[in-house]
């Protein structure tokens, strides 16, 4: 996965939230006890620490800082610091070294970051379309590229559904609901 991938995550997160900011964004983002806002907000947060990892190379931490959007920031706005911070990763991996390695849980290739930054919107902008009450699930070209750079042991199957089960948000024939997870960004290799 590359900074390609996360710029059609982002026009998809665009596509589908954008005509929607006049919607009431304080309700809860599908399962999450986050709203539909804060939600959004993480999804810019997240795609920022990824690029400061990318950039700064820290080998044993996350940089210490973090995104603080206005609280005053309508959705909109919260949105668009969400594709910058989304424009800001996929700068950082058009430019990054691919033998780079940066800290997430261990030591994490370029790869592995993109993939975490497709996952982060994908996920929760399908989160936030749930509160929203429309119906959306992500592209499964990207959710399987997802599933095999950081869920090497997902069970076969439909790649969107498979996401969403690796992830706790949907269920899958025959397989309990998970209700915790964690995704393998980090490689030795």
């Amino acid at each position: 996965m590359d900074h390609q991938d996360i710029q059609v995550a982002v026009a998809e997160m665009l596509e589908i939230l954008g005509p929607r900011t006049d919607e009431d964004w304080t309700v809860p983002a599908g399962p999450l006890e986050w709203s539909c806002r804060q939600t959004a907000a993480h999804i810019g947060h997240d795609l920022l620490a990824y690029a400061g990892q990318l950039a700064a190379r820290p080998a044993d931490a996350y940089l210490p800082f973090d995104l603080q959007v206005r609280p005053t920031a309508s959705p909109a706005e919260v949105l668009q610091v969400a594709a910058a911070c989304g424009g800001l990763l996929g700068s950082a991996l058009a430019t990054t070294d691919p033998g780079l390695r940066a800290w997430h849980w261990g030591p994490c290739d370029p790869t592995g970051f993109a993939a975490m930054g497709v996952a982060e919107i994908l996920l929760h902008t399908h989160d936030i379309t749930r509160g929203l009450g429309v119906d959306w699930l992500p592209p499964a070209p990207l959710c399987a590229a997802v599933l095999e750079r950081l869920f090497p042991d997902a069970p076969p199957g439909e790649p969107v559904r498979v996401l969403l089960w690796c992830t706790g948000r949907g269920d899958l024939d025959g397989l309990p609901r998970r209700t915790s997870w964690v995704w393998k960004a980090a490689r030795l290799d």
